[in-house]
């Protein structure tokens, strides 16, 4: 079976404990930290009469497969019971806990599309739901699976020879070993193809020389494996992806410091003086731009899922403050005004899931496009952040306090808009598609 990994139940209890949350204030609310419980189904019947589940309002569950169901159920506990205790001071601290890799690594969802070398081999949409959920607990962690999954292990098993394959992606998918992804640049990011990174060929020791720096780059102050893209003098600057492993001379990966979003992932540079790899290094079945961007569209399908998930944590918070903040005598959630926010988030968030869905099932068809992937990551995020700013308003006060998590998420949201493909950038590529003229430069 499939998904015989992520399903194993003695691997899951051994990971979730009891959980102790952290104290909150007590201000007539619930803190979001005692999260609400979270039900999918939305088919239960009274007298023989479906009833509206607001949250399934488009009853998504009937959509999906038992399989899917199952790796979605088995996941959302783990990351209820492991990770949602964590991200509260993780978040306060800026740090990021390598363990999770490892706890991630033994649930089996790690690379889970790709079929074999210890991968589970799901359906996309399986993918998407994993993100789903994660990202409900924190971007952070979304973005740490989204890289290690899609920009790491995922160009491995396309782009790379068979011994790369062995050798790298079982211990990536158990998480023994950490990845980054090396695209975007200090000069050079909605604009990669400009990018400055060189690699020279050295033909009397059959190695690569690789100089540049690359920047905002998840996991790559802890990373062991480092997937990066660079122009290959020997072939005129042709694009190419290239393996490079901690402790090489010459390579380093410093921290960025002072963010205040995405605080819980591990972000930094990668600075390459000088580095030699041996040339079976290079990933050899890809040239060009269409490398990297065919796993940037890998992990921009999962941020759509991902960030639909943060804009429910919000709601459903959101949802719980005002039905227990009364004001004036009675809860808040009685006024209009609460009331159409709420018809307007769930709106968007059913929309945005069920396109998210139609894409997934595409794609696993083969007939999804890049443009498709632009449409929703553009879509999810840029709704998700609209619903976490009002959601954020509608706690009033509390609402910038951390303790009820949603000024995380409306920090979160606002990298995640822009990176992997800002906002504007991905309506430039929908532009294009509409009307078959590209604005990226001024002569076209």
């Amino acid at each position: 079976m499939a998904v015989r990994r992520i399903l194993t139940s003695d691997l899951l209890r051994k990971l979730v404990q009891p959980v102790v949350f952290l104290p909150c204030r007590s201000l007539g609310t619930l803190p979001a930290t005692e999260s609400v419980a979270r039900s999918d189904s939305s088919d239960k019947k009274s007298g023989g009469k479906v009833e509206f589940n607001w949250k399934d309002a488009l009853n998504l569950e009937s959509q999906l497969t038992e399989e899917e169901i199952m790796v979605r159920d088995q996941f959302r506990v783990y990351c209820q019971e492991k990770l949602m205790p964590r991200i509260l001071m993780a978040n306060r601290n800026g740090v990021f806990d390598r363990d999770i890799f490892h706890e991630l690594g033994a649930l089996g969802v790690l690379g889970p599309t790709i079929k074999g070398y210890g991968c589970a081999g799901v359906s996309s949409v399986a993918y998407g739901l994993l993100a789903r959920e994660i990202e409900y607990v924190d971007s952070s962690y979304r973005s740490a699976f989204s890289v290690q999954s899609s920009l790491v292990m995922h160009p491995i098993n396309e782009y790379g020879t068979e011994a790369q394959k062995e050798k790298y992606l079982p211990r990536l998918a158990s998480g023994e070993l950490i990845g980054a992804f090396g695209l975007t640049e200090p000069n050079h990011g909605s604009d990669p193809a400009g990018m400055e990174t060189k690699a020279v060929y050295n033909p009397s020791s059959k190695t690569y020389t690789l100089n540049g720096a690359k920047s905002w780059i998840t996991n790559s102050p802890i990373a062991d494996v480092f997937v990066v893209w660079g122009k290959n003098h020997e072939e005129g600057g042709k694009i190419r992806g290239f393996i490079l492993e901690k402790g090489m001379k010459g390579l380093s990966a410093p921290y960025i410091d002072g963010k205040f979003s995405l605080r819980a992932s591990a972000t930094g540079q990668i600075v390459m003086e000088d580095v030699e790899i041996p040339e079976e290094n290079m990933l050899p079945n890809v040239k060009g731009l269409g490398g990297p961007f065919g796993c940037l569209n890998n992990a921009r399908y999962g941020i759509a899922w991902g960030t639909l998930g943060a804009a429910e944590f919000c709601l459903e918070t959101a949802r719980q403050y005002t039905l227990d903040r009364v004001q004036f005598g009675s809860p808040l959630a009685r006024n209009q005004l609460m009331q159409k926010k709420m018809a307007d988030m769930l709106t968007e968030i059913s929309l945005g899931l069920q396109s998210c869905i139609q894409v997934g099932r595409l794609k696993d068809q083969g007939k999804a496009t890049p443009d498709m992937i632009s449409l929703i990551k553009r879509n999810s995020c840029g709704k998700s952040l609209d619903i976490a700013r009002v959601a954020r308003d509608m706690l009033g006060g509390n609402g910038i306090c951390d303790e009820y998590h949603v000024i995380r998420h409306v920090m979160n949201l606002e990298a995640v808009n822009t990176y992997e493909g800002t906002h504007d950038i991905h309506a430039l590529i929908l532009g294009r598609a509409i009307t078959g003229l590209q604005s990226f430069t001024a002569t076209g």
